[in-house]
């Protein structure tokens, strides 16, 4: 499922504008990526955890020269599903 896909059904569901429904989708990952930018977790109870988690600096081997590299660390973002998102995959 893709971006429209997602919004098309949103609005079907809730009767509300495809116009209405985009709004959302945006604000949401718009609140999320601001929240997670500085330092805070979003917990979004039966659903999940987005959060933010620290990557090591690590030496990794370049497959052209095979020469050894140093493959910088960083912050990258980070989903745990919730108890409930898990029971509905299964």
């Amino acid at each position: 499922m893709n971006k429209k896909e997602l919004i098309s059904e949103l609005s079907a569901r809730t009767g509300a504008s495809r116009k209405m429904a985009t709004d959302v989708i945006d604000a949401f990952a718009d609140v999320v990526g601001e929240k997670l930018a500085s330092g805070e977790l979003v917990k979004l109870v039966g659903f999940g955890t987005f959060e933010v988690s620290e990557r090591k600096s690590r030496k990794g081997i370049n497959p052209r020269t095979k020469q050894v590299i140093e493959i910088a660390g960083g912050k990258v973002p980070k989903f745990r599903p919730g108890k409930e998102l898990k029971e509905k995959i299964k």
